[in-house]
């Protein structure tokens, strides 16, 4: 990915990417040394990345721009379930019933990061672009577009050939650094991401062989 000059709007996602509860308070640091030096040693980390995410940014309009933002968008939510939804009217009974898997896993991996998002709360990086996804959803950790990019990629590639094994890892890990360029993740909202998608695709590959028979036979 081409790297560009930090602007001073990127500067600024440096100093403030951290919210108020993620702020040291001074009273509990002078009563409290070692609580004091770990909520440091975070506030570093937290730096650290948005040093790292801010360095990431694709901010010029231009052909690396429309990519990143199309590679984005196809793994939003709505197109993966619009296009399971047609692989269930549409396939053979083996297919419509993996699919079915896929789509009730797909939505558990939602469920469960909108679950971690709400319960950590951490504000995105500011921004202008993506309005759609600031407005219905806020929080940044983990990143739900990385963990659905790598868990798909996970699923759909255990009995796949080289080369679209290779080119499913290219097009999870495009998804997710777009949405660091683009400024709606920071770059551990997306790390953090993939590792869940990758163990959630992990675990689903585990458990479809105990529901694969129950639903061959719903689709028989």
């Amino acid at each position: 990915m081409r790297m560009i000059k930090c602007t001073p709007e990127s500067e600024a996602m440096v100093r403030t990417h951290m919210s108020e509860d993620q702020r040291i308070n001074p009273t509990e640091t002078q009563t409290s040394p070692q609580r004091g030096e770990r909520q440091t040693a975070f506030q570093n980390l937290l730096k650290l990345d948005a040093r790292l995410s801010a360095r990431l940014l694709v901010e010029e309009p231009g052909l690396l721009r429309g990519l990143l933002i199309l590679v984005g968008h196809s793994c939003d939510s709505w197109y993966w379930l619009l296009f399971l939804c047609l692989r269930l009217f549409f396939g053979s009974a083996e297919v419509r019933a993996r699919t079915l898997f896929w789509v009730f896993g797909l939505i558990g991996l939602a469920v469960f990061v909108l679950a971690l998002k709400f319960i950590i709360r951490r504000p995105r990086p500011e921004g202008e672009w993506g309005q759609i996804y600031r407005v219905s959803d806020p929080h940044s950790f983990p990143s739900g577009h990385a963990a659905r990019a790598a868990a798909i990629a996970v699923m759909a590639g255990v009995s796949a050939p080289p080369a679209l094994i290779f080119a499913l890892t290219v097009w999870a890990v495009g998804v997710g650094l777009s949405r660091v360029a683009l400024k709606l993740h920071y770059l551990s909202d997306v790390v953090i991401g993939w590792l869940i998608g990758i163990l959630c695709g992990w675990a689903a590959l585990r458990l479809f062989p105990f529901f694969e028979p129950w639903l061959t036979r719903l689709f028989a």
